[in-house]
């Protein structure tokens, strides 16, 4: 699996805890977001839903770590994109019930409000939970029929009410898409020479030449 790490500015101190808790789990990860505080240009929870959802419709990531101070504002800042299915994760337990039953692609962490003593072991017992299970397998065992009938349902609902992600990125105004796209290794990252999706590929090329 392919994972991304998209730190906003307010967690970026934490981001070496996330790619701590990360390693040795047989994953590829990329840390595309901020490393620490302080650094310019700074990334907020608007640009990191952007760009998560980006690397997402791209096909650049299989699963998006991220989050922000409580993890509320960037699950609804990314979750106003389509194909983005985010759990908001606290716990252990959230991580393991949002591998079975949900499925997701987006994973939410509060990385501020009670992250204390331990908080590094938080995580990574997080982690141990959400890797530690088969993606949809579905839980109880009588739900699993309906819970991957609603998987389904919900990924035909996210196509159906929302534009395509090239439609977005042309209408999107500049303050959004800039500070994404612009963030040093993102278009390396996107290559999008590359993209299997023509219509998106030249959305980002006439922004990126144009910005």
């Amino acid at each position: 699996m392919r994972i991304a790490v998209v730190n906003e500015t307010s967690t970026a101190d934490r981001n070496k805890d996330v790619l701590a808790a990360l390693e040795g789990r047989g994953h590829d990860v990329v840390n595309v977001g901020m490393t620490k505080g302080g650094e310019s240009p700074e990334l907020t929870v608007i640009d990191t839903g952007f760009l998560s959802a980006l690397l997402l419709a791209a096909g650049r990531t299989d699963l998006i770590v991220a989050g922000c101070g409580t993890g509320q504002g960037y699950q609804i800042a990314v979750s106003q994109y389509p194909g983005v299915f985010c759990g908001h994760l606290m716990s252990p337990l959230d991580a393991w019930l949002f591998t079975q039953i949900n499925g997701g692609n987006v994973v939410s962490l509060a990385l501020n409000q009670g992250y204390g003593w331990a908080g590094d072991v938080n995580l990574r017992l997080i982690f141990d939970q959400l890797f530690g299970v088969r993606w949809g397998a579905g839980y109880p065992p009588h739900r699993v029929a309906t819970q991957r009938e609603s998987r389904e349902l919900l990924a035909g609902i996210s196509a159906t009410t929302h534009r395509s992600m090239a439609e977005i990125v042309r209408s999107l105004p500049p303050r959004v898409v800039g500070p994404a796209l612009n963030y040093p290794g993102v278009w390396e990252l996107l290559d999008v020479d590359t993209l299997s999706d023509r219509d998106l590929a030249g959305a980002l090329r006439e922004l990126y030449l144009n910005g």
